[in-house]
């Protein structure tokens, strides 16, 4: 490693292998903790969901209290509640290496580096929240709870083996976005969104092969609601299933932050059991929903 490597943006050395790769910023001494999406990925502010970013968002499709995480289409590992940041922090080995290293921390980027600043208008992932970077939103992380950041976020409590198949990790809280578009949703409006996904959230949460299926359910919600500033929508259900525990499950739909017309979709479940959260926790969490640090305001408020 030389010490004359300039700072810029290069390939985030401490990459996973789950979802697309981000760009770290290397200040010429050291890694920093700004990431970032590569400009290639997005146009007038907007993240392009490909095929492939499309693949790394599905991990979250199922999403709610007893859900379980699926693996991606590219083959990975299973990605459950408990599974590590899609971006961690730099630690000491990607301290100590820079974009150049022989050891491996980083890899030439081929275009000599960028000398642009790190305080731009991308989303970045804050300390106390889960940012969805394709989203550009954070949610917050509750004490005690665990948050995972990425091409889509979630944040979930109270891992616990499936009822209905003991070899998958389902949790008793948990809320997740992803991209309206990620999740093959076309509907145009934040209502119709909602409106649209709440089946499909509700039986991939509570559904036939975790829970033995759902044989009722009740809708407590359905009404606008203002997140990160946006006009959005929920539905909010009561589920009761064959087997284990019973749940709530919410569609929230809105605008995202990064431009107005990509809708962004948070499922949530939280089981009903002495184990599970309070309800209330669901409404402070969707409160606290904030667009992302440097991620922009979106230029409006349609819904």
């Amino acid at each position: 490693m030389t010490q004359t490597s300039p700072p810029g943006w290069h390939p985030d050395p401490g990459y996973t292998g789950f979802g697309p790769r981000q760009e770290r910023w290397w200040d010429g001494t050291q890694w920093t903790d700004h990431l970032r999406v590569p400009p290639a990925a997005a146009r007038s502010r907007r993240i392009r969901i490909g095929a492939g970013i499309t693949a790394a968002v599905v991990v979250l499709a199922a999403v709610g209290g007893g859900v379980y995480l699926l693996n991606d289409d590219s083959g990975g590992s299973n990605a459950s509640a408990s599974s590590p940041s899609a971006s961690p922090s730099p630690g000491p080995d990607r301290q100590r290496g820079g974009p150049g290293d022989s050891g491996g921390n980083g890899g030439d980027r081929g275009d000599g580096g960028s000398s642009e600043s790190p305080e731009q208008d991308q989303p970045e992932i804050e300390k106390g929240y889960a940012t969805d970077l394709a989203s550009g939103i954070s949610i917050p992380v509750p004490d005690g709870w665990k948050g995972e950041s990425g091409m889509g976020a979630g944040v979930t409590t109270g891992s616990y083996a499936c009822p209905g198949d003991t070899d998958e990790k389902c949790v008793r809280g948990g809320v997740f976005s992803a991209p309206a578009e990620a999740l093959k949703l076309t509907t145009k409006t934040a209502k119709a969104t909602a409106e649209k996904d709440i089946k499909t959230n509700a039986e991939a949460s509570y559904g036939e092969k975790i829970y033995g299926g759902i044989t009722s359910h009740e809708e407590l919600k359905s009404e606008a609601v203002t997140v990160a500033g946006q006009q959005g929508y929920r539905v909010r259900w009561k589920v009761v299933t064959k087997n284990g525990d019973d749940g709530y499950v919410e569609s929230l739909a809105f605008p995202s932050p990064l431009a107005k017309d990509m809708l962004v979709v948070v499922r949530s479940g939280f089981d009903i059991n002495s184990k599970a959260p309070a309800l209330s926790v669901l409404d402070d969490m969707t409160k606290g929903i904030k667009a992302a640090s440097g991620g922009g305001s979106g230029g409006g408020t349609d819904a």
